[in-house]
């Protein structure tokens, strides 16, 4: 076994995740909920409006602080949040959360959006994982409002709803689902519920596997209401935030994370399906396809490109090189558990290079920009417009999965 870098120890991991969450403490709470820090400035951003995204997302940092010891103030920022979804987001009518409200928690949008309720799912599990009071209920609660109200008749969750259920287009959308995979297993490793892990294998083997056998591997992000593949769906908005056209290779490292996750979790429940391998198969694909740092000092991976590879937006998004970081650290660990040690190092080397390129997308402030511009155009570094929804949730979450799968390597080794 080769001697540890510095970027290999866990221990700097977890520095690197309390210190994410320390930056933005105490500044971001709000007397309700919390608000964006701009990472050039630090100062909070002007306007009063809460995305229910970011609620989430914040709720969900703080209590993975809880989960790596951290102070006792991560608990508090995460009860302060569940307070807020519970108080504000929550719709007392529908029983589903509004997306967007004011300080008050007055709803500014009533769109029952299945995103958002994937991170309402998430910040419940993580919470339920701290040991939070009353998170384990809203857990249990969130899940049952999924499956009466968003899952479909192929078990995936539908699209977005009016406030009275209706759906707002006859769409289904990747996007949606993955995350909604990533609350299943957070909410599987809170409670080793197993029908939680049934919920997030069925929808990972159903965007992974069985849609992707018509894209030659690759993900596809836009479906009909039967799941059919939309190849025209937002052809005149490239630059679309959450639904732009093209193959996104974020996304397909981001799925590469969570299916190596299945694949932690399969020594419980055996699916017959090598998760591994087809997460190794995706994050190559967004390697080849969308890394443009190959002996250049602007890394990153472009937003969109097409089937064969052409980029479509050459914006680089610091969401995708976190989940990058993540993804590598844990299919690392499985090839490690697996004594595949030449794919164990091509992968290490691959995870000091996207920690190498994280600089250029950290602010003065020590919060993360939303994307650079490619060189070509610029190269400038863009922050998040407000209502914005993330508040460092991938860096956050990129460093906790290096931690917790280098421990289990050190265990393994």
């Amino acid at each position: 076994m080769q001697p540890a870098t510095t970027q290999e120890y866990p221990d700097t991991r977890r520095a690197e995740l309390l210190a994410t969450l320390r930056v933005q403490y105490p500044d971001v709470l709000a007397d309700r909920g919390f608000r964006l820090l701009h990472p050039g400035t630090g100062d909070p951003y002007t306007g009063a409006h809460r995305h229910l995204v970011a609620t989430c997302r914040s709720v969900a940092n703080f209590a993975v602080g809880a989960l790596v010891d951290a102070p006792d103030w991560c608990v508090d920022a995460a009860e302060h949040g569940l307070a807020f979804l519970r108080e504000a987001h929550r719709d007392s009518d529908s029983g589903g959360y509004h997306l967007v409200v004011d300080g008050d928690g007055a709803p500014v949008d009533r769109t029952l959006s299945a995103y958002g309720h994937a991170f309402v799912l998430l910040a419940y599990a993580r919470a339920t994982e701290a040991g939070i009071d009353g998170a384990a209920t809203g857990l249990e609660a969130t899940h049952e409002l999924i499956e009466s109200r968003f899952r479909d008749e192929a078990g995936m969750l539908r699209s977005d709803c009016g406030p009275e259920w209706g759906e707002r287009e006859p769409y289904r959308g990747q996007n949606a689902n993955m995350h909604a995979c990533e609350a299943y297993l957070a909410a599987y490793e809170a409670t080793g519920d197993g029908e939680y892990l049934d919920r997030a294998r069925h929808i990972a083997h159903t965007i992974t596997v069985e849609l992707a056998t018509e894209t030659d591997g690759l993900l596809w992000e836009h479906y009909t209401d039967d799941w059919d593949h939309d190849f025209g769906y937002n052809d005149d908005e490239p630059r679309h935030q959450f639904r732009p056209p093209g193959y996104q290779p974020g996304h397909h490292v981001e799925w590469a994370k969570f299916l190596a996750l299945l694949d932690r979790h399969e020594d419980v429940v055996h699916s017959g399906t090598d998760w591994y391998a087809r997460g190794l198969e995706l994050f190559d694909a967004a390697v080849i396809n969308g890394w443009t740092g190959n002996g250049r000092p602007e890394g990153g991976f472009v937003y969109t490109h097409e089937a064969d590879g052409t980029t479509i937006v050459p914006d680089q998004y610091g969401w995708a090189l976190a989940e990058a970081i993540g993804a590598s650290a844990a299919l690392a660990e499985r090839a490690n558990a697996r004594d595949e040690h030449a794919v164990v190092d091509r992968l290490q080397r691959l995870n000091h290079r996207f920690l190498d390129c994280t600089a250029r997308y950290r602010g003065p402030a020590g919060l993360w920009y939303e994307k650079r511009f490619a060189a070509e155009d610029g190269g400038d570094p863009v922050a998040p417009e407000p209502p914005g929804v993330e508040p460092d949730y991938h860096p956050v979450t990129a460093a906790y999965e290096c931690w917790r799968s280098m421990q289990a390597r050190a265990v393994d080794e």
